[in-house]
């Protein structure tokens, strides 16, 4: 189906950004929901990722394909728990371990990190979730909000479309580095949340503006250094128009607004974002 092609490469190209950020290494994963299925990329080093090497799983799978990453069972378990997240990123931020290691939910201390949720909670276990109970069990700590830290073992971020979910994945590192710069300058005893988190209704007004600036940020970063240029998906390595240029792995300066909530990142009919803008 052209639809599914047409998805297949922007789970790619996401695959591609989110190496080129340097947020993973030879590990993690994009995925989207297509239907009855989901397209994920392999296992493999995502910054050589092509739409072609992208894999179809059913949700209903009991077994994974071959060349599919072990820990696709996560992605399953979010697709079945969340029904408002059409594409999933996983990525091993350094900030996301150590925020892991010393608190049980990050809060939100300055206004991007709510486009993230009204928290981020942290999942206990560091066992690799490569089988479905404990994909289930991580994928129940998220019953809302869009990201989820994994002690020990990275973090899992939800978008409306691939690009969306890496630019989470984004925003979830730096929003670690702020919260490990406040615990630092307060002294924070491990465990505990003495930072002053933002209030409800601060949460509230920035999550509001989420659905019109996510898309801002996707075009921001995968328009960084090393990309094909802005608004172009750009070919992979081994594509079409040739091999693609080695990325810079330093993460990007942050734009001055960013954004956040599944709801609010489809158009009001309910439907995805301009596939163009994302």
């Amino acid at each position: 189906m052209i639809r599914d092609a047409a998805l297949r490469g922007e789970v790619a190209e996401a695959a591609r950004v989110l190496a080129r950020l340097g947020l993973v290494t030879a590990f993690g994963h994009v995925s989207a929901q297509a239907g009855d299925s989901m397209l994920i990329t392999p296992a493999a080093d995502l910054a050589g990722v092509t739409a072609a090497s992208v894999i179809e799983v059913p949700l209903a799978a009991r077994v994974l394909p071959a060349g599919a990453p072990a820990e696709a069972w996560a992605h399953l378990a979010l697709y079945r728990a969340r029904p408002d997240a059409a594409a999933i990123a996983r990525a091993q931020p350094a900030a996301a371990f150590a925020v892991a290691a010393v608190v049980t939910v990050m809060v939100p201390v300055h206004g991007q990190a709510a486009w993230l949720g009204e928290s981020v909670p942290v999942y206990g276990d560091a066992a690799l979730l490569r089988s479905a109970d404990r994909a289930e069990r991580a994928a129940s700590c998220l019953p809302a909000g869009e990201a989820l830290l994994l002690r020990g073992n990275g973090a899992l971020t939800l978008g409306a479309a691939p690009g969306l979910a890496v630019a989470r994945m984004w925003l979830l590192a730096a929003a670690c580095d702020v919260y490990l710069a406040a615990l630092s300058a307060s002294g924070a005893a491990s465990g505990a949340n003495p930072v002053t988190a933002l209030s409800d209704g601060e949460i509230a007004s920035w999550r509001a503006v989420g659905g019109e600036l996510l898309p801002r940020l996707w075009e921001h970063l995968r328009s960084g250094p090393g990309s094909a240029g802005p608004g172009s998906a750009g070919p992979g390595p081994g594509e079409e128009q040739g091999q693609g240029q080695p990325g810079d792995h330093r993460r990007p300066p942050a734009p001055r607004v960013m954004p956040l909530d599944l709801r609010e990142e489809r158009e009001p009919h309910g439907g995805a974002p301009n596939r163009e803008q994302t």
